[in-house]
């Protein structure tokens, strides 16, 4: 029992070896590729109106001023743009990610087993349709605990134990969040998936809380996403499987 966390944490571990594998690494590739796309067109935009702002500032200003402040306010653009991209790229990777999740999952799985998941190949609208419901499906269930344990924090006494629970909370949602993917490739609801977690609950929560933590680490945060699922579609393959899973 003592190791389970540990077993769990070393699915997303292993998950860094699998996105590399033959058959997987365009579902890693596409949906970075289109990351980096968004970003770069974004920071271009921004660069863009930044600049502008800054020759109408200029403009008003002596020229003793000028050459002060500009040195003051383009390195205060790329550090700002530089915290914003890392903080909101993990965020956006899974929301722009998660049609793609499936077919990623269903490609490790092969890898892993010789075979495909009998519920995946579907077309990719089919299954941007299944990810947009999903990922509403978990919003609610997440936005819900989540007030839960925000109203538990301003109570006195409770509230001491708030932050260990907020820390088990996000660990259990991100495991949830990966753990769909797999079990969803065969047919499992999201209140199916919530039950086989529960049944490795220890290992679940290890691999959730190795996922927060990398998701921490700068530069590496940007593959996290699919780093996750396929170590999850590792540990569904490995702890799940044979749990009456179809």
């Amino acid at each position: 029992m003592i190791t389970q966390p540990f077993a769990g944490a070393g699915y997303l571990l292993k998950g860094f070896g699998l996105i590399n594998a033959p058959g997987v690494r365009r579902w890693v590739v596409i949906p970075l590729v289109i990351n980096v796309v968004l970003f770069a067109a974004l920071f271009y935009v921004a660069y863009d109106q930044f600049g502008q702002l800054v020759d109408w500032l200029m403009s008003y200003l002596p020229q003793w001023v000028q050459d002060w402040l500009a040195w003051l306010l383009w390195p205060l653009f790329f550090v700002t743009a530089a915290v914003i991209i890392f903080f909101t790229f993990t965020v956006v990777a899974n929301l722009v990610g998660a049609p793609f999740n499936g077919f990623l999952a269903a490609a490790v799985e092969r890898h892993l087993t010789g075979r495909a998941p009998a519920g995946s190949g579907h077309g990719l609208a089919a299954e941007m349709w299944h990810a947009v419901k999903g990922e509403l499906r978990k919003l609610l269930y997440f936005a819900g605990w989540a007030l839960v344990l925000l109203v538990l924090s301003f109570i006195p006494v409770v509230n001491l134990a708030a932050p260990m629970l907020w820390a088990l909370f996000g660990a259990w949602m991100l495991a949830l969040e990966y753990l769909d993917y797999p079990l969803g490739n065969h047919g499992q609801s999201f209140p199916q998936v919530r039950a086989a977690a529960r049944r490795r609950r220890l290992a679940a929560l290890g691999f959730g809380a190795a996922a927060t933590i990398v998701t921490l680490v700068p530069l590496i945060n940007f593959i996290v996403m699919p780093v996750a699922v396929a170590g999850a579609t590792a540990f569904y393959c490995r702890e799940l499987a044979g749990e009456g899973q179809p």
